[in-house]
Order: C-alpha cells, then sequence, then structure tokens
C-alpha cells in the first residue's frame, strides 16, 4: 500500500480469492483523502490489536491464579478425605476404607 517511489500515484492492494490484487488508485486530492483514510484504518487495527492483547494478557494472568487456587482446593480436598478415613483408589475414585483394612 502506498505511493510509488516517485510520489505520483497511490495504490493499495487487498486479497481477492486468496491472492493479492493492487488496486490503483491514482493521484491528486482523492489518492491523499484515500491515503490519509487507509493510514487512519492501519492506525485503528494496530490499537485494537494492543487491546486484545491486553486483555489476553490479565485472562492468562487470571487464569494463572485460578490454576493455582484449583491446586490447593484439590490439595484440601485430599487432606480432608485422607482424615476422614477414605482412600484415593489408583489415583481416581476415593473410597472409604473397609473394617480393619488399613493396607493400600
Amino acid at each position: 500500500m502506498g505511493w510509488d517511489k516517485d510520489g505520483r500515484y497511490y495504490t493499495r492492494s487487498r486479497r481477492e480469492n486468496g491472492r493479492v490484487v493492487r488496486e490503483y488508485i491514482g493521484a491528486g486530492e482523492t489518492a491523499e483523502l484515500l491515503a490519509q483514510m487507509d493510514a487512519t484504518e492501519r492506525h485503528e487495527r494496530r490499537i485494537d490489536r494492543e487491546v486484545e492483547r491486553g486483555v489476553r494478557e490479565r485472562i492468562e494472568t487470571l487464569d494463572a491464579s485460578v490454576a493455582e487456587l484449583n491446586e490447593l482446593a484439590d490439595l484440601l480436598v485430599a487432606a480432608a478425605l485422607l482424615a476422614a478415613g477414605f482412600r484415593q483408589h489408583n489415583r481416581g475414585n476415593w473410597r472409604k476404607r473397609r473394617g480393619n483394612d488399613q493396607a493400600d
């Protein structure tokens, strides 16, 4: 996108059926206005990407906190179940111990 090497005319590129097509706009006031509009659109897209990146980073931070809280909750539940006389069978289901059988 942009003016040619000598700044005589303005062109912009767009995708059409998976191929890049260069569109000749021309010279003069119309071309200058379209060039400014394209620059504004690029700037807005850049700002949108930065905002999305910031939101994504905040979500990842929250996800890390929730994952840590989840691990601590699992540990607390495991401790409570062990104290209540349960055992974990093959790292899966928790089962109540039977009678006098205290061995795993």
